[in-house]
């Protein structure tokens, strides 16, 4: 019988859901995410193969993962993604996946088959040239396109938008009347610090002030507060009446580091204990050389911090040494 406790940390959480990045690479280079002159990608031969992924995925749940989300880069340009989803379905977990959307109306039968009815979308604007402008790419009509296709599908999706000072914070609004008809969660995110994204404190929207935009928006009467999931990472509020929902992850100003269960494995088989963590435990090395990997695991969620990645005062969170170790968030995985 194996010991199940390996995935609960110092500070009794137990973590229950794995993200695991397929790939570094991706046909969007959204500025928040990568830095403009991108990133030195990862060789070949350093990152998962679809096997190595199984039996990483598999050791995370035979230990207690229920969940399994795939991101990247963006996951679908992954050429053997749809032999990942066979081999993953075959676990049981609750398989979802992050993705752009750009190319995803190719595989609606393949995420159907696999039982992957979650879909987390990424999409910092509903107009067209601050798309262009945040994203570098002219795609907005096939992204829009899809996700009305996804939702005429049946799948459940989630719209995430990186909120930026005097950049979209003007559509926090526009977002919200989306959810009038469309039974879709935006989901509004603090802009984050991560290697050479330019982050800083005056460029991002709080909770707070978010909040401010909704209360002047609509009548108090007409804001719903959802119920929270458990360990979930936003909350969530709708408008009356409205089909859809909105939820605020206020990762910077309000953490739910409490109740944190998450862990991600990046394409080239690091362990990652928490998103701000600037350290890393190597799987793949270990794996590739037939030894077990529980051991690295366990060690890597026995040293996860309380908070942030131990940056807990937003203090800390501006001080550009602590978080500039860490990766841009294309090669961290979304």
């Amino acid at each position: 019988m194996k010991d199940k406790k390996i995935l609960q940390d110092s500070h009794g959480r137990d973590h229950t859901y794995l993200r695991i990045s397929l790939t570094e690479r991706c046909n969007l280079r959204c500025s928040y995410c990568m830095p403009e002159e991108g990133v030195p990608l990862s060789p070949k031969s350093h990152l998962m193969t679809y096997e190595e992924i199984y039996e990483i995925a598999k050791t995370f749940v035979d230990h207690g993962v229920t969940k399994i989300r795939l991101t990247g880069g963006e996951p679908l340009v992954r050429k053997d993604i749809p032999v990942i989803l066979e081999k993953l379905a075959t676990l049981p977990v609750e398989l979802s996946i992050t993705s752009n959307a750009v190319i995803i109306d190719k595989f609606i039968d393949v995420l159907k088959a696999y039982g992957v009815n979650k879909i987390n979308v990424s999409l910092d604007s509903l107009d067209e040239n601050k798309f262009k402008h945040i994203t570098r790419r002219h795609e907005f009509k096939r992204v829009y396109n899809n996700i009305l296709l996804l939702i005429k599908e049946g799948f459940t999706v989630k719209l995430n938008a990186v909120l930026m000072k005097n950049f979209n914070d003007d559509e926090i609004i526009d977002f919200i009347n989306f959810t009038k008809d469309l039974p879709i969660s935006v989901r509004f995110i603090e802009f984050m610090p991560f290697d050479g994204n330019k982050w800083d404190m005056s460029k991002m929207i709080s909770y707070k002030q978010v909040m401010q935009h909704v209360n002047e928006a609509f009548p108090e009467t007409e804001i719903e507060r959802l119920q929270d999931a458990p360990n979930d990472t936003s909350k969530n509020y709708k408008i009356k009446g409205y089909k859809g929902s909105f939820a605020i992850i206020s990762s910077v100003t309000n953490p739910f580091c409490d109740s944190c269960n998450r862990l991600r494995l990046t394409a080239n088989g690091q362990l990652k204990n928490c998103l701000f963590s600037s350290t890393e435990s190597d799987l793949l090395t270990t794996l590739r050389s037939g030894k077990p990997i529980e051991p690295i695991i366990q060690k890597a969620i026995q040293a996860k911090f309380k908070v942030r990645g131990g940056m807990d005062t937003l203090k800390k969170l501006q001080e550009p040494k602590l978080h500039s170790k860490n990766r841009s968030m294309i090669t961290i995985g979304g």
